[in-house]
């Protein structure tokens, strides 16, 4: 367990039914007129337990700082991890009973029942909350859609490998059946029967048609997140957010396909590789250009770059916290 962290559960007001698994860590920040807080968003695999080693390395570094460390917040949705209760608003039992705008405004209750309960910030004074979100997957889709959703509460943003919003994850690859296709074109070591099953594959376990267990349906993600590079975010004040894109090690994300889903390694870095980094190329954009920082790539790790390497998460945290600081916001 991380230095001073309180554990808990708590029942979402319009949402008495259920509890959520939070863990909260108070900050030694010195006191200013803002208060931040740092709430690391799950993806659909992690649940909160994987943010801890990173917490831990934020908290060691904020002991050898004059300024400390923020207060911290992480927690798992309903139907994950820790957080057993599902969401009571699913009904259908299809897997799809509520998307990612319904996680937006859980999100954004639980901040402001932590803001009151942990922080002393009332409702009328949300505004004096410094909030920055530290994301993997589809944790970054929440972020964006919540930044989008309510404007000018978002100061900072730290994308782990965000899910391709936009994406059906299966025109990544050629069809074979397609009347320009040419098998002749294919890159060394690709067949067209490995396209044939790359695509099968990721219809069967990516396509956002595909229910998961914590029933956050993506049916209607593209619709809600259609294009990569917009619109722009507006933070509380000029020149906010502040946002770093990471993209995976291209490298390390092939073997770990192999390894996970036997998908060939020419595949990945021939097709989902440089589509991915397009991605991240263009989602930086979602803020000025003085605003933003990447899209750079986590050495050595695989898609869960909080697993794979957390004190590289809690370095580019602290350049983000830094940034911030240097740009008295």
């Amino acid at each position: 367990m991380a230095q001073g962290m309180e554990e808990g559960y708590i029942a979402l007001p319009s949402k008495p039914s259920a509890t959520i698994s939070y863990s909260f860590i108070p900050g030694t920040s010195l006191p200013s007129p803002r208060t931040r807080l740092v709430v690391f968003l799950n993806g659909l695999m992690l649940p909160k337990i994987l943010w801890l080693p990173v917490t831990r390395a934020l908290i060691s570094k904020g002991e050898h700082d004059e300024k400390g460390y923020p207060s911290m917040l992480c927690y798992d949705r309903y139907g994950q991890g820790a957080t057993t209760d599902k969401d009571p608003a699913d009904r259908s039992g299809d897997g799809h009973g509520h998307d990612v705008s319904d996680a937006v405004a859980d999100l954004h209750e639980l901040i402001k029942c932590i803001a009151a309960t942990k922080l002393d910030i009332a409702e009328s004074d949300f505004g004096s909350l410094d909030l920055v979100f530290v994301c993997n997957s589809i944790g970054c889709a929440i972020a964006r859609l919540y930044a989008q959703t309510y404007p000018n509460t978002v100061s900072g943003l730290l994308f782990l490998d965000s899910i391709m919003a936009n994406s059906d994850f299966v025109s990544i690859w050629p069809d074979p059946d397609a009347a320009d296709f040419d098998a002749n074109a294919l890159p060394k070591g690709v067949t067209v029967e490995d396209i044939r099953v790359a695509c099968e594959k990721s219809g069967a376990m990516f396509h956002p048609s595909v229910p998961n267990s914590e029933g956050l349906s993506r049916r209607n993600l593209a619709q809600l997140l259609p294009y990569s590079d917009g619109p722009q975010l507006v933070g509380p004040r000029n020149g906010t957010p502040l946002l770093t894109v990471v993209g995976h090690d291209w490298e390390a994300f092939a073997q770990e396909g192999l390894e996970r889903t036997r998908t060939p390694i020419a595949l990945t870095m021939n097709y989902t590789n440089p589509y991915w980094h397009r991605y991240n190329q263009d989602l930086v954009n979602i803020v000025p250009p003085s605003q933003r920082r990447g899209p750079i790539f986590a050495k050595g790790c695989g898609h869960f770059i909080q697993r794979d390497d957390p004190l590289f998460v809690a370095e580019e945290l602290s350049l983000l916290l830094k940034w911030m600081d240097a740009r008295d916001i």
